[in-house]
């Protein structure tokens, strides 16, 4: 049965005839719709593109419909929950609108149990699921968003920092111990290994006769140089002394950027987390930590002391 055509049976419903404890996910649900409604609403008004702005504002209208036929249950006319509507309204304008209306998509996922509960007393449950399962999610996989179609440039950015840059750090401590010398250094390194990194990603988009070549050069660019200064800013903030200190939070750094960056791209692209960090985490964390060891062995059987 769909919503629409559910509605009919919900303006006949004896609503006495519910438990409090169905009446109680009623309120919950329908509060959820008329939230979510605002949410979308919110962040179609501040996305630019004419057709992701449409569609969000359908899919807005798909949760504030669903409201209603939960209004016909409760009697209750609910307002937005200010604090989350805020909330998402900024994470969609740092992570993006993909992000943050998939994130929220999840947060209705782990009411699925609730749902079939629930329609043991009240009918319209499976329709209003049915809707969220086939229409939204069609009206969800129509939105274009331009930053993911970059987010390979991105992981090739980050990750190459990642790896090279905590190799080299990790190398660099034991070798001078001395954490300006370090971070100068690997400064240095890292710079030059952006513009490197920038410029093959440039000629090799431009070779395969891309016309963005540019834009993924840069995305590319920025990705690896922002990775580099989040693993550099330890060794500023240390003392000179506490090498192995920055070292440590270097560390800390990379696997915290690892968890924010694949939960970001499990969200928006529907990618498995725990696979994609365990690779890139055991490959980075294995670099600095052989690396590590060549500074070691490089400082005692060279003989060099700064």
């Amino acid at each position: 049965m769909s919503a629409e055509s559910s509605v009919a049976v919900a303006d006949a419903a004896d609503v006495r005839s519910l438990s409090a404890g169905a009446l109680a996910q009623i309120r919950i649900f329908q509060q959820n719709e008329v939230t979510e409604s605002e949410i979308y609403r919110r962040i179609a008004a501040s996305t630019k593109d004419e057709g992701n702005r449409t569609t969000l504002l359908r899919i807005a209208a798909e949760e504030a419909k669903h409201a209603g036929i939960w209004q016909r249950y409760t009697g209750e006319e609910m307002k937005p929950q200010r604090g989350k509507v805020a909330r998402f309204a900024l994470i969609a304008r740092v992570f993006g609108f993909t992000f943050a209306v998939k994130l929220l998509e999840k947060g209705e996922e782990k009411a699925q149990i609730s749902y079939e509960e629930l329609a043991k007393e009240a009918p319209e449950a499976l329709g209003i699921r049915s809707d969220e399962e086939t229409h939204e999610q069609a009206l969800l996989e129509m939105l274009d968003e331009e930053r993911l179609s970059y987010v390979g440039s991105m992981v090739l950015g980050m990750n190459d920092a990642m790896v090279e840059m905590t190799g080299t750090l990790a190398g660099l401590t034991l070798a001078m111990q001395n954490t300006r010398l370090i971070a100068l250094s690997g400064l240095i390194t890292g710079i030059a290994a952006t513009l490197s990194m920038a410029s093959s990603e440039y000629l090799s988009s431009k070779s395969e006769g891309r016309a963005d070549a540019f834009k993924s050069a840069t995305y590319t660019g920025i990705a690896y140089l922002v990775t580099v200064a989040l693993l550099i800013l330890p060794y500023l903030l240390f003392d000179e002394s506490h090498y192995l200190w920055a070292m440590g939070t270097m560390v800390i750094i990379v696997l915290l950027i690892l968890v924010v960056f694949n939960y970001y791209i499990s969200v928006a692209q529907d990618l498995p987390f725990k696979k994609r960090f365990g690779q890139m985490a055991g490959i980075s964390l294995g670099v600095a930590a052989l690396s590590f060891v060549i500074g070691i062995l490089v400082k005692q059987f060279l003989g060099v002391d700064i």
